[in-house]
């Protein structure tokens, strides 16, 4: 009886418009609650009270990709932007009410420029600098949307320096792919990587341990145990991911109802 009330229960959620629903509750946690602020906030300032001590140590780098020959060169904190510094909750919103779905409408909300911080990432950052640190913001926009994320984060405050390119994006030059790696490995050349803070695996490894199966991807997590709260630093995102990915073995042509079917199969009963 109760493995055919579950198939009722999944053939109605499969007929309904919770297809196009399916991130509501993660969007409106985002926007509406105290907890997510809290949270954030809470990770942001966990982050800071590291940075004099990460500092100090002329011995340790962030970035598994900066391996030698680094202990002298300048201090710099790595930030993915999407859901870690910027926060465009808002355009989710905007897609539930139409019905729809990244990546439509993404380019045009962006060129908006009305993304407002993380709560906790003004603060962090301010501190950052304040310590004498560099800023880089390695992101998977594209590159037609790079002025417009420089202009957002400049309405906020952030200021760029005139000299160096703080604002990394995908496809910005060749091999500048989803991968982070070879933008971490540019700013690994002539700075020493004390911090990285994100909102997906993908922003602390590269492809090749992130775009794994669920099981595989937590096995990453536990590979670097002890990276997690001392120099990595994970912000959460109820709504998308690479997480989300890995539920679908990362075929994003399935369709709609495939995709949550997928994903219903995937929930633990114990």
């Amino acid at each position: 009886m109760g493995r055919f009330l579950t198939l009722i229960f999944f053939s109605f959620v499969l007929s309904t418009e919770y297809l196009e629903e399916e991130s509501l509750l993660g969007t409106l946690y985002i926007q509406s609650s105290a907890e997510y602020k809290a949270n954030t906030t809470s990770i942001y300032r966990a982050a800071m009270s590291r940075l004099p001590t990460l500092i100090a140590d002329k011995s340790h780098t962030a970035a598994l990709v900066q391996k030698t020959d680094y202990s002298g060169k300048p201090p710099a904190v790595i930030l993915d932007v999407d859901q870690t510094v910027l926060n465009n909750i808002a355009y989710q919103a905007r897609m539930i009410k139409k019905r729809s779905a990244y990546p439509d409408g993404w380019i045009s909300w962006a060129k908006e420029e009305k993304a407002d911080y993380i709560e906790g990432a003004e603060e962090y950052l301010r501190y950052a600098i304040s310590l004498g640190l560099e800023i880089f913001f390695v992101t998977n926009r594209v590159v037609e949307i790079e002025e417009a994320t420089k202009n957002n984060l400049e309405q906020l405050g952030f200021t760029f320096s005139e000299n160096i390119d703080q604002l990394l994006m995908r496809y910005e030059q060749e091999g500048w792919d989803r991968n982070k790696n070879s933008r971490i490995q540019r700013i690994a050349e002539k700075y020493r990587i004390v911090m990285i803070i994100g909102d997906n695996l993908g922003d602390f490894v590269g492809a090749e341990e992130n775009n794994l199966s669920v099981i595989e991807r937590n096995d990453i997590f536990k590979k670097y145990d002890s990276h997690w709260g001392n120099f990595w630093f994970m912000l959460p995102n109820p709504v998308y991911g690479d997480w989300e990915g890995a539920l679908i073995d990362f075929n994003y042509n399935l369709s709609q109802q495939d995709e949550l079917s997928k994903k219903f199969q995937s929930l633990d009963e114990k």
